[in-house]
C-alpha cells in the first residue's frame, strides 16, 4: 500500500470563525495552529499548505491562567541593547491587542517556510467585527471543546 499524499488540486480550504472571548490563550493557540496546519484532516500531508483559513474575533478579550498578565513579558526589539519590556497586560491595552494571539499561534507552528506561508491563512480582529462575511464562515465553539476535555 502507498502513502497518501495530497495535491493542490485535491485541497479543499474551508472559512472558520472563533471567538476568543473567555478562552485561555495557550489553548485557543494550540487549536488554531492545528487547524492552520491541517492536521485534523484526514488527508493531512506534512509538506503541503492544507489548513482552513481562520478569522479570530475579540481578541482583546482572551483570558491568561495565573499572574502571565501582569508578569509575562515581551521585552527585545533584535537589535544589541534593544531591551524593550512591556507585559501582556500592556499589549492588550494597548493599539494592538490582536498581536499576543498572533505571536501564540505562531510559536506554536514549526520555523520553517510552510508555517510562515500557513500564517496568511490566520486574521484576528480585536473586536467583534470582521470584513469576511461574504466567505460564510462555519462557526467553531472552541468554548465547548474546552468543557469536554477539561477534568472537574
Amino acid at each position: 500500500m502507498k502513502t497518501y499524499s495530497a495535491t493542490p488540486a485535491e485541497i479543499d480550504k474551508k472559512w472558520i470563525l472563533i471567538d476568543a472571548e473567555g478562552i485561555v490563550l495557550g489553548r485557543l493557540a494550540s487549536i488554531v495552529a492545528t487547524r492552520l496546519r491541517g492536521k485534523h484532516k484526514a488527508t493531512f500531508t506534512p509538506s503541503m499548505d492544507m489548513g482552513d483559513n481562520v478569522i479570530i474575533i475579540n481578541a482583546e478579550k482572551i483570558q491568561m491562567t495565573g499572574k502571565k498578565r501582569e508578569e509575562h513579558f515581551y521585552w527585545h526589539t533584535g537589535y544589541p541593547g534593544g531591551i524593550k519590556s512591556r507585559t501582556k497586560a500592556q499589549i492588550l491595552e494597548g493599539k494592538n491587542p490582536e498581536r499576543i494571539v498572533t505571536m501564540a499561534v505562531k510559536r506554536m507552528l514549526p520555523g520553517n517556510k510552510l508555517a510562515r506561508v500557513q500564517m496568511t491563512n490566520l486574521r484576528v480582529y480585536a473586536g467583534a467585527e470582521h470584513p469576511h462575511e461574504a466567505q460564510n464562515p462555519d462557526v467553531l465553539d472552541v468554548a465547548s471543546m474546552n468543557k469536554k476535555n477539561t477534568r472537574s
